[in-house]
Order: structure tokens, then sequence, then C-alpha cells
């Protein structure tokens, strides 16, 4: 069995701290700044509603989210926020990575080369989340490793 490189573990550790600061800055700007939830939220909305929101997602975007976008809009901050903390901290890492990369926007109704090709821009980090969660990144440098410690 092939041995792991000594700096490997922490390299992923560093991005995964790393990481955490665009979410960390993302949340706080969504929550400390009304500009985002009062009005940036519904015209990103309204947009993605009538141009690239798959099919059966269209009328809960449109039913649900919309109509309480202000709602929606804290909540988006609140999350981001929350899984800075969690990078960040080393806490619930492989948890958090698993659900943010299954929870990843399906293209069900383009083709796959289309699909790929207009996501471009989020695709590298939805490959970090599966790498953190493979290397289960939380282990060093983080909450996780004194937890697994704990439990043995």
């Amino acid at each position: 069995m092939p041995t792991t490189p000594p700096a490997l573990p922490r390299t992923i550790a560093g991005v995964r701290i790393a990481t955490s600061v665009f979410f960390l800055l993302f949340g706080e700007y969504k929550l400390a700044s009304p500009a985002f939830a009062h009005g940036k939220f519904q015209e990103y909305l309204h947009d993605y509603i009538t141009t690239t929101a798959v099919g059966f997602y269209r009328p809960v975007l449109s039913a649900v989210v919309l109509p309480h976008a202000v709602f929606f809009g804290y909540m988006v901050g609140v999350v981001e926020l929350l899984i800075g903390i969690c990078l960040l901290l080393g806490l619930w890492v492989r948890p958090v990575n698993l659900t943010l990369a299954a929870w990843w926007e399906p293209g069900y109704v383009a083709p796959l080369w289309r699909y790929f090709g207009a996501r471009l821009d989020t695709l590298p980090l939805m490959l970090l989340f599966i790498i953190f969660y493979a290397a289960d990144a939380g282990r060093v440098w983080g909450l996780d490793g004194r937890r697994y410690v704990r439990s043995i």
C-alpha cells in the first residue's frame, strides 16, 4: 500500500482553511449589508428563474422562495457563514462537504458538455468539496481530528 507524503494532509488542511475565508467573507457580506437580502437576491432569483433554472425547480423558486426572498437571502448568508466556520475550525468537514458536493445543481435537461461548459466557474469548488471529503480534511489542524482521537 502506498504511503501518503507527510506534507499532503497539511496542504489539504491549508487549502480547507483558505477556502473557509471565501465562505466567511461571502456570508458576512450577505448578513452585514442589507443590499443583498433586500434587492440583489431578488434580482438574481428573477433572472435565474427566467433563464437557467431547471424546469421542475422553477415553480418552487417562484412560489416559495421569491415571495420570501428577504428571508431566504439572509438564510443564504447564514448558511455560507456556517460553512465557513466549519471549514475554518475543521468541524464536521466530511458531512458538510458531502452535502455541498451532492447539493450542487444538477443539469437534468442540459446536454452534459453544455452543463459543464456553463459551470466552469463553480465546478472547481465542487471538486474541492469532494477532495475535502475524501481526505477527511478536518483531521489535520481541525476539531474533527480531536473528536476522532477521543472516540477511539
